[in-house]
């Protein structure tokens, strides 16, 4: 099954390409850095799967075409699942129809919704798995970050089901979460990993291959 892995370079920590390298060896992933012309062509019938860290926008990658946005929408309307790593939640974040039906959105400064920022604290944190009994939940398995990027202050967009969560002094924070999307599709948001090292680390890997397999309805 094919897996169309859209990123950027993510303020030059590569997270995004480190995972695809991580999972090369698992699945079939066409992977793309700072190329947004790789949406050009459709996705409906070609992708089984589209895993996004990137930022529209952001990190001097030039903006998705209108051609590009459009792939993408088709797509998420034609029932298509999403993996939305760390940072994908604000993929097409200036897209009036993409900021619904993310989960928990990452909130810029620009906000066209006028929601105050979200904000990433670098820190030690661990990450455990929630009480739930979603499927998904039982394949995956508690992180320790040793330093890294922590995003809260997100905003809820829809109902969501969290599959972990951390807890700092400031609050309990979603890590993981499912969602369904408007039109049917699967979508799985998994926020740790902006740094390198954390992206590579094997419980990182083991619960990105857990999602991934889920999203593949191959769990």
């Amino acid at each position: 099954m094919k897996i169309l892995f859209v990123a950027d370079n993510h303020y030059d920590t590569h997270g995004g390409r480190a995972l695809s390298e991580e999972l090369a060896g698992d699945y079939d992933i066409e992977f793309h850095e700072d190329d947004p012309s790789c949406l050009n062509q459709p996705l409906v019938g070609r992708v089984d799967l589209l895993t996004l860290t990137m930022i529209s926008g952001a990190c001097e990658v030039p903006m998705p075409s209108d051609e590009g946005v459009q792939n993408v929408r088709d797509y998420v309307e034609a029932g298509g699942n999403l993996f939305l790593q760390h940072s994908g939640s604000a993929a097409f974040w200036q897209c009036d129809w993409w900021r619904p039906l993310v989960g928990f959105r990452w909130v810029r400064g620009e906000d066209p919704d006028g929601f105050r920022y979200s904000t990433h604290p670098n820190q030690p944190y661990s990450v455990v798995v929630s009480k739930t009994r979603h499927a998904l939940a039982q394949k995956l398995q508690p992180l320790d970050v040793p330093q890294d990027e922590l995003y809260t202050q997100l905003e809820q967009t829809c109902p969501t089901v969290t599959l972990m969560e951390t807890t700092v002094p400031e609050g309990t924070y979603p890590m993981c979460y499912a969602c369904t999307t408007p039109y049917g599709g699967r979508l799985a948001g998994y926020l740790p990993g902006h740094a390198e090292d954390v992206v590579r680390l094997p419980g990182n890997v083991a619960n990105c291959r857990a999602i991934i397999d889920y999203l593949l309805g191959s769990d």
